[in-house]
């Protein structure tokens, strides 16, 4: 059975990572990161606060480590001029897309198993025994988040034609707005187009507010990941998700379990869309740059 035409990049790229001593930093760092028990998130999760150090771990400094792994996998290529020796091999700028894409995704995703093997050992040994299938869950998406987060990188490489053009769309747009700050922004644009205004602390009932604010693929993937924990319906940080639905305890996370008390919760705020979201992040975006890449000049 022949392989994929795009197969050869994919393993260059993936073994290219993983030769590089900066990729594995990846894995003690997000051990450290991730790993944060708190005496209220033990009180309501158990042993499966240990699944809990798995998000915690796949926020933030994972987005930005990836990131940095992956804005220059096309623009690399294409001011080194490496990219015209690419396409002269049996080729397509999509198989080019592609194999960079899963290369990538394979090669930032083996430091964060070895990171989540080392929490769940850890967690396992101080916390006791957790659930395995809440923990291959969160594994499993965050496997996804790595990947999606790999293909908007991977898309906006290959449509920028600068270092300082991709660097300024993936860490000062895509990692600072949608990633870091979606939660305030989010916030601000719902107030913008209602005329409403929002009180952190007691945030209204409307599903228009809840759903803009997973659009963020980030807010997307904890909505995803605190469903399996079970902690509650929300974007936020299982810890402040918890902290919201805790009593005696106030937080400014936006949780619908909370804003919609005894009232019927709209069908699309559902978690399992927010895999819907997380999905579309990782396709729209790759399939936008595919059909400029394949038009545009290589220069």
């Amino acid at each position: 059975m022949a392989l994929p035409r795009w197969f050869p990049v994919a393993r260059k790229e993936a073994t290219t990572l993983l030769r590089s001593k900066g990729t594995w930093i990846l894995a003690p760092l997000l051990v450290v990161w991730g790993y944060g028990p708190t005496y209220i998130s033990w009180d309501i999760l158990g042993p499966d606060v240990t699944v809990g150090f798995i998000q915690v771990a796949g926020s933030t400094l994972l987005p930005l480590c990836v990131l940095l792994l992956t804005y220059r996998s096309i623009i690399q290529e294409r001011t080194s001029g490496s990219l015209k020796f690419l396409l002269g091999l049996p080729l397509t700028r999509t198989d080019i897309l592609i194999g960079k894409v899963l290369g990538r995704s394979v090669g930032a995703v083996l430091p964060f198993a070895l990171a989540t093997v080392v929490l769940g050992v850890i967690g396992g040994v101080k916390f006791g025994l957790f659930s395995p299938v809440r923990f291959i869950g969160v594994f499993l998406v965050t496997v996804l988040y790595i990947a999606v987060l790999v293909s908007v990188a991977t898309a906006a490489s290959a449509v920028t034609t600068s270092t300082v053009r991709v660097t300024a769309v993936l860490f000062g747009g895509f990692f600072l707005l949608l990633t870091l700050g979606w939660k305030i922004v989010g916030v601000r644009l719902y107030s913008a187009v209602t005329g409403n205004p929002v009180n952190p602390f007691e945030p209204p009932a409307d599903g228009l507010l809840f759903a803009i604010l997973r659009i963020s693929p980030g807010r997307a993937y904890r909505t995803i990941t605190n469903w399996i924990l079970g902690v509650g319906n929300s974007g936020g940080q299982y810890t402040s998700v918890i902290e919201v639905l805790y009593p005696g305890i106030s937080t400014n996370e936006y949780v619908v379990d909370a804003a919609f008390s005894g009232q019927p919760v709209p069908a699309y705020l559902h978690e399992s869309i927010a895999l819907v979201v997380l999905l579309l992040w990782g396709v729209i975006p790759l399939a936008l740059a595919s059909y400029r890449f394949n038009r545009g000049d290589l220069a």
